[in-house]
């Protein structure tokens, strides 16, 4: 007998999900867990499997379709078995994104497009049903990519079927893309890149990403925030890390400043709880355990996994954690429950060269924290000059749950585990 394959609530506020891709085409054989599409939601873009096993059926949801959660978006069920006319008429009536003759789209709207071309907005004239044979298929079977790797495929114009995987089993991972793209060896339309831009205005749509980016930005700047900076020596953290590398067993995560920063930040945060904290509207609410957040940069948007209980983590159980989500974080393979229950954040731009930032606030979290490059600088110590390495830190608090005497004395004592670690036992 068939069954309806529904949109899945994959997390708490979650009400629609946008189709990014069929993994299995209509007439295929689906097994019982095995990945059947590419799901993107506020958070995260992600494979869903199956639920049952069979024959897909029906497709009743296309590419790029936006669904709202427990609607039906496709039917398995035995071969050759006929297709219930009431999941057909269901999603035809129910489906928000469908514009009939009497009812025209307004401007915005999400349509049917394949995501890639909502994504960078496409001309209308532009096939929307084009296949995408060579991504899809490779000698009869589907191309192991990761969804984080077939989007910047898109977006950078790279043939997937001419890389080699370096995931597990073969499977073209994001790293693949982008080395591709940096050595500019492959490319699905050379002569297209090659074109001089036409001078017309590009409008491109925003991704569920995107969308969910600029409305908690607002939400943020809504928050009456103040920010307060400090510098530290990083002398004694450097020492700390070379001491953590000679460690590290052949194969094992190097673990780096970030690492040391997020488990120094979690023991100030377990003294100056008050920091760690959510501001409720007409409560504020005090967490036992810190549970970092670490901004992570993706294509067009950024992702905070969290890595719960820092405080009782060693560095090296940090670094493996923070290994573990950043690569799943780039290779497409968040969970929502990675994105969930951040009590604190830290956003690093220190690889990138900045020296000091604000970062925004990342709501309803009370306080986030923004680090800069380590870099040598000329400092006096009992009247005589030094070059010392040194870290600037700003730290952004929601004025709503945090005063500024609070926010000093836990920045205070974060500078104070910097440069001297043993302070934290």
């Amino acid at each position: 007998m068939s069954s309806n394959v529904t949109l899945p609530r994959l997390g708490q506020g979650m009400e629609t999900g946008t189709i990014v891709r069929w993994l299995k085409s209509e007439g295929e054989t689906v097994e019982k867990g095995e990945p059947l599409y590419e799901l993107d939601t506020e958070k995260v873009t992600q494979e869903v499997e199956a639920e049952s096993s069979g024959v897909l059926l029906k497709i009743l949801a296309g590419e790029g379709d936006e669904i709202e959660v427990g609607k039906a978006i496709a039917v398995i069920g035995e071969e050759g078995e006929d297709i219930p006319a009431e999941s057909v008429d269901s999603a035809e009536a129910e489906d928000p994104t469908k514009v009939t003759e009497d009812e025209p789209a307004e401007e915005g709207e999400p349509g049917s497009a394949r995501e890639e071309e909502r994504e960078r907005g496409r001309e209308d004239d532009e096939p929307a049903s084009e296949p995408e044979v060579s991504e899809q298929r490779q000698n009869g079977g589907r191309i192991k990519a990761s969804p984080l790797a077939r989007r910047i495929a898109r977006e950078r114009g790279i043939e997937l079927s001419a890389l080699r995987g370096t995931g597990p089993e073969g499977r073209i991972v994001a790293e693949d893309v982008e080395r591709a793209s940096a050595t500019g060896a492959v490319s699905a339309a050379p002569a297209a890149a090659a074109a001089a831009p036409s001078g017309e205005i590009e409008v491109v749509r925003l991704n569920q990403m995107r969308k969910t980016i600029a409305r908690r930005m607002t939400e943020a700047w809504e928050a009456p925030a103040f920010q307060i900076s400090m510098s530290a020596d990083m002398t004694a953290s450097i020492r700390l890390r070379e001491a953590l590398l000679a460690q590290v067993a052949e194969g094992g995560v190097r673990p780096t400043y970030s690492d040391i920063l997020t488990k120094v930040t979690a023991l100030a945060l377990m003294r100056h709880r008050d920091v760690n904290a959510h501001f409720a509207g007409d409560s504020v609410k005090l967490f036992p355990t810190a549970n970092i957040g670490i901004a992570v940069a993706v294509p067009h948007g950024l992702v905070v996994p969290v890595i719960r209980s820092c405080e009782r983590l060693t560095i090296p159980e940090i670094a493996a954690a923070r290994a573990d989500v950043v690569s799943r974080t780039r290779d497409g393979k968040l969970r929502t429950e990675d994105l969930d229950g951040g009590t604190f954040t830290i956003s690093n731009l220190g690889m990138y060269g900045v020296e000091r930032f604000i970062a925004v606030l990342n709501p309803p979290q009370a306080g986030i924290l923004a680090v800069g490059a380590i870099e040598e600088r000329a400092v006096v110590v009992d009247g005589d000059l030094e070059i010392q390495p040194r870290m600037d830190m700003t730290l952004t608090i929601d004025h709503r749950s945090v005063d500024g005497a609070t926010a000093s004395e836990f920045l205070a004592t974060l500078k104070s585990f910097l440069e001297e670690p043993g302070l934290a036992l």
